[in-house]
């Protein structure tokens, strides 16, 4: 399991889940949403704002989130 925090904001995530892959994203111990890691960050459940859209896809070009 990975967990980073960035912006105020949880992102968990496990090596080896099940597909699609994806990220939970927590604030303050609250569930925010689930998002898949594909090149257009499609919610699974939960929305997102821009703030978490632009702390995503640094994630994903720092390779963090592979």
């Amino acid at each position: 399991m990975g967990r980073i925090r960035r912006g105020g904001y949880i992102f968990e995530f496990w090596v080896g889940d099940h597909p699609p892959r994806h990220v939970h994203i927590l604030k303050d111990r609250r569930f925010i949403a689930r998002i898949e890691l594909n090149e257009e960050l499609t919610p699974i459940e939960g929305k997102i704002n821009r703030r978490i859209r632009e702390i995503l896809k640094s994630l994903l070009n720092e390779g963090i989130l592979k």
